[in-house]
């Protein structure tokens, strides 16, 4: 989970790099290659014979030409798709791999929180990991004595401390390295999105930790896929996007890119990056003729907001659906449409939109109502509305009778990816009062931020209670 402690302004190459007083790591056109082979033993014969089997192997480019500062007491995020080179980034700034290309200058005792169990060896106890692994972060075994208490109750893993780690869960693993490593006094911590495996409790601590990190000065890169955190955390994000870093800038103006990047064709990607790396917030490697243009970009990212704003994106499609067993009747088409009624699935903060699904009844059925819910991509319930709130259930329905109901809301909600669910309850023969037909995650909608919006973070926006109702616009259609 660690990396070793780096504490000079040496470069990859071996080259002495100079750097600002207050830099403490600096890439300048870093590339990363990985060879990606066709079969295994193509690999052993090609570290014998090198040149002679060239041909044998095809190139994975990580990373392409970065070039980033980062300043003492900054808490960078780095957002990007999964296969962006995040992961590969933030292990060349700690020497676990070696750049292809380019220099990277580290000055500061690094801690980092990598992939599950690095930097752990399975067959020692907790307590023995703690020493090692505090040893590899430079710390001697006085000091480690000194904080080993307080890094046993950080990680509140009670006598599991004496089994071999081995035996751990993941989110045992996860609570004992975050307790070493923000325990030995790190100038640079990097996560990289390991609190994830962690439970809601334990991943408060740790952000409340990571506050308190700030404060001391420490420099904190962050990687996540949760647009929240990153606004709340960071003083500035990166993105990234196939290796290329495409944009630097205000977490706020950085998230949004990168969702608008999400589910994107891969076509419209590349011609994305494009316009992105021409409207970067800020010179990357500070060059001073360049900085003064943010103004200019924030124009930029405006103009692309209002004309990316409302609209129907076709890639945005749930692979998360489940349907239960129909029990009478069926739900059928269900989508959101905006004021104008015009179907969209991405959506703006503080607009009115409608959430429209049909229902074809299969047999008789009575006492019957309709029901929706939004969740967030953790699955957690946000809002939900059920029509029997805004007036009696049908007294009874027909084998054959198709209902077209529609749920009105003004969205509150913050920017991010939701689903919505869908269901009908009722009581038809053989079934007593329970669903007769419903759909988790039958649609996957999206909402962005406007150019103009302050700062929020979270899921909902509680300034003002949402105007919502219900009611049946058709029948037998």
């Amino acid at each position: 989970m660690s990396c070793e402690a780096r504490t000079d302004g040496v470069a990859a190459d071996g080259a002495t790099v100079e750097m600002a007083a207050d830099e403490v790591i600096r890439l300048d056109a870093v590339s990363k290659v990985f060879r990606m082979y066709g079969k295994p033993h193509q690999r052993f014969i090609h570290g014998l014979l090198r040149a002679r089997a060239d041909g044998w192997y095809g190139r994975f480019q990580a990373l392409d030409g970065i070039s980033v500062v980062i300043r003492r007491g900054e808490t960078v995020g780095i957002v990007g798709r999964n296969g962006s080179g995040k992961s590969t980034l933030l292990q060349v700034i700690c020497g676990i791999l070696q750049p292809t290309q380019g220099t990277v200058s580290v000055n500061g005792r690094v801690a980092a929180l990598l992939e599950l169990g690095a930097g752990f060896n399975p067959d020692f106890t907790g307590r023995e990991n703690i020493y090692l692994n505090a040893a590899v972060l430079g710390l001697n075994r006085h000091e480690v004595d000194a904080r080993f208490d307080a890094i046993v109750a950080f990680a509140d893993i009670g006598d599991f401390i004496e089994q071999p780690v081995k035996t751990y869960s993941s989110g045992m693993y996860i609570r004992l390295a975050f307790a070493v490593a923000i325990n030995t006094d790190p100038q640079i911590l990097i996560i990289d999105e390991a609190l994830s495996v962690g439970d809601e409790a334990f991943q408060r601590k740790c952000f409340a930790r990571i506050e308190e990190l700030k404060r001391s000065g420490c420099t904190i890169l962050f990687v996540s896929h949760s647009a929240g955190s990153v606004v709340q955390l960071c003083d500035r994000a990166i993105l990234l996007d196939a290796g290329e870093l495409v944009f630097s800038g205000q977490p706020k103006a950085t998230v949004a890119l990168y969702q608008k990047l999400l589910y994107a064709s891969p076509d419209r990607r590349k011609q994305m990056r494009r316009q992105f790396r021409s409207m970067g917030e800020e010179s990357l490697v500070e060059d001073p003729q360049q900085v003064g243009a943010a103004a200019e970009h924030q124009a930029v990212i405006a103009a692309y907001d209002q004309s990316d704003a409302e609209r129907y994106d076709p890639g945005l499609r749930s692979e998360s659906t489940v349907e239960y067993e129909s029990r009478g009747a069926r739900i059928s088409d269900p989508h959101l449409v905006n004021a104008d009624g015009e179907r969209v699935n991405v959506l703006v903060p503080g607009r009115p939109y409608r959430y429209r699904y049909r229902v074809k009844f299969d047999s008789d059925a009575r006492l019957v109502h309709f029901g929706m819910m939004i969740k967030s991509v953790a699955g957690v319930e946000l809002f939900g509305m059920a029509s029997h709130a805004f007036g009696d259930a049908i007294d009874s329905v027909r084998a054959g009778d198709v209902y077209l109901v529609e749920f009105n809301f003004d969205s509150k909600l913050l920017p991010g990816t939701y689903f919505m669910n869908a269901g009908v309850n009722g009581c038809a023969q053989g079934v007593d009062g329970s669903f007769l037909h419903r759909m988790l995650d039958v649609l996957m909608f999206k909402v962005e931020h406007r150019a103009n919006d302050r700062v929020k973070v979270g899921f909902y926006d509680l300034a003002s209670e949402p105007a919502s109702s219900f009611r049946i616009i058709g029948t037998n259609e």
